[in-house]
């Protein structure tokens, strides 16, 4: 594939490289934004499964803004910033990085440390598994995230702050709703014009976190469930049908479309990506290739070892052609020698035919 097939393709990838975003993603969090005002008041955040880390960008940025206005009004307090993810991730500037594991309470109690025993105003998660291609194992493990992610914000957010998350649209996504529900009274499922509508991806926007009366968060539980009387408030169809919002401007290019390279009256330029992975499953082959003495990488360098001996690829091309054509030849001699034996199994057949016909005739004439 061609460095600019993907820019052509998806038309918010070649717009986060062009902005200095790591990630498209960077562009569902800043449309939700537009809709839900997610970042007001916001001083502390944390960013679970950070990692490449444009959620992470959008924080830093979002709240570096936050900060220079209120500043403007008179004091106010540095932005605190905590990503949170399982793989390594490049540094941020104004980012504090965890290497661990949101279904850990040690994490959680490292969190906190960082806001000096406070708690954090909003809770970010873009997080989701590998995907399988069984669609229904696929929604199963992304409901069981979200989950762990609501257990770990449990501990971490404040009362009255806001967690926002991935999801994903199935038949039982209303069982989720509803336990969300139960920690937070306002909960609307948005849909960024960033996100593809190909997609069954969402993203719940949780407003004022209220916990239950005498709730102690842990992490023993990951399912969630309580006593009943947990779930009195939510009554009728309030259990199950939760507002939908559709996140962004009409007027911005279409995530399903494929736009031309130059777009908008704008002269294209390739960019390389903001950041590339720090430990890509293809490490090792890239590893393999440079330490080849021959550099296939190179089109004016196509050499091919055949029993040792290096030839040029318009050698190798004329071998090619060589034993096709004695292949060729090959074939039709064979055709040709069937075709010859049928003809002579046919003369045979004849000839014992005749030879049989006359032995009856001369039979009857002496009889």
């Amino acid at each position: 594939m061609g460095k600019t097939s993907k820019d052509k393709r998806d038309i918010y990838y070649r717009r986060a490289k062009e902005e200095g975003w790591r990630a498209r993603s960077a562009f569902k969090l800043l449309q939700i934004d537009s809709e839900c005002y997610i970042f007001d008041g916001v001083n502390k955040a944390v960013d679970l499964c950070a990692a490449p880390g444009s959620w992470s960008q959008v924080l830093s940025r979002k709240l570096s803004e936050n900060y220079k206005k209120a500043l403007e009004e008179g004091e106010a307090t540095p932005p605190k910033i905590v990503a949170v993810d399982l793989q390594a991730m490049a540094p941020l500037e104004g980012v504090i990085q965890i290497q661990g594991d949101i279904t850990n309470t040690a994490t959680a109690k490292h969190i906190i440390a960082h806001f000096d025993n406070t708690q954090a105003d909003l809770v970010v998660c873009d997080g989701a598994p590998d995907v399988t291609g069984l669609h229904d194992m696929d929604i199963y493990i992304q409901s069981q995230l979200l989950l762990a992610a609501l257990n770990i914000t449990t501990h971490i957010l404040r009362p009255g702050g806001t967690f926002v998350a991935k999801i994903f649209r199935a038949k039982d996504v209303s069982l989720l709703y509803a336990q969300l529900k139960i920690f937070f009274p306002y909960v609307y499922c948005t849909k960024p014009s960033s996100s593809r509508n190909s997609s069954i991806e969402a993203f719940v926007v949780c407003k004022n976190y209220s916990p239950p009366d005498g709730y102690e968060p842990h992490m023993l539980n990951p399912l969630l469930t309580h006593e009943p009387c947990n779930f009195e408030k939510l009554t009728g169809v309030n259990r199950l049908v939760v507002p939908f919002v559709v996140c962004g401007d009409l007027n911005q290019p279409d995530s399903d479309t494929c736009y031309p390279l130059n777009f908008e009256g704008k002269e294209y330029k390739y960019h390389e990506p903001v950041q590339s992975p720090i430990a890509p499953p293809y490490e090792e082959a890239l590893s393999l290739l440079e330490d080849r003495s021959t550099d296939f990488r190179k089109a004016d360098v196509s050499v091919i070892i055949d029993n040792d001996r290096p030839i040029s690829l318009s050698e190798f091309k004329e071998q090619a052609r060589r034993k096709q054509k004695c292949i060729i030849e090959k074939v039709e001699e064979e055709k040709a020698d069937e075709n010859q034996e049928d003809v002579l199994n046919t003369l045979s057949l004849d000839v014992l035919l005749n030879l049989n016909i006359s032995n009856e005739n001369n039979d009857l004439e002496n009889k």
